[in-house]
C-alpha cells in the first residue's frame, strides 16, 4: 500500500465518522422530542462532539494532504476550496446546533438548535456531493 491509498483511506474514514457525529445528533434530537432534556450522561457533547471533532479534523487534514500529494490537484482548485468553505460552515453549524440543544431551554432554543442541525447536515450532504463529483475539474 503506498502513500496514497493510505491517505485516501484516513480521508474516508474521517468522512464516516463526521456523517456518524450527525447521525448520533439527528439520535439525540429524535430521542429528546418529546420536550424532555437529556440526562447529562447523554448529553450530545460526549458523544457526538468527540466524533465531530475528530470527523472534522480528520477530513480537513487528510483532504489537504491528499490534495498537496496527487498530481493534478491542487489546494487552490476550485472544489477544494469549495470543500474547505462547506467544511467550516458545517463545523460552525454543529457547534451552534450542539450549544443551543444543550444549553437552550424551551421549545424556542430546541428549535433554534434543530434548525442549524438541519442546515448542518444540507452542508454535510453538500460536501459529500463535492468530494464525489469534484466539479470544476
Amino acid at each position: 500500500m503506498d502513500w496514497y491509498d493510505t491517505l485516501l483511506y484516513l480521508h474516508v474514514l474521517a468522512a464516516f465518522i463526521l456523517v456518524a457525529a450527525n447521525v448520533t445528533a439527528w439520535a439525540m434530537y429524535v430521542g429528546t422530542a418529546g420536550g424532555s432534556r437529556p440526562s447529562p450522561l447523554v448529553r450530545m457533547a460526549p458523544m457526538g462532539g468527540l466524533l465531530g471533532v475528530v470527523g472534522s479534523l480528520g477530513v480537513l487534514i487528510f483532504g489537504i494532504w491528499l490534495a498537496i500529494y496527487v498530481k493534478g490537484y491542487e489546494v487552490w482548485d476550485g472544489w477544494v476550496i469549495a470543500a474547505i468553505v462547506l467544511w467550516a460552515g458545517a463545523t460552525e453549524l454543529g457547534r451552534r446546533a450542539e450549544t443551543g440543544f444543550n444549553a437552550g431551554e424551551g421549545e424556542p432554543a430546541r428549535a433554534r438548535a434543530a434548525m442549524f442541525h438541519w442546515l448542518r447536515t444540507g452542508v454535510v450532504i453538500l460536501l459529500l456531493i463535492d468530494m464525489i463529483y469534484k466539479p470544476g475539474h
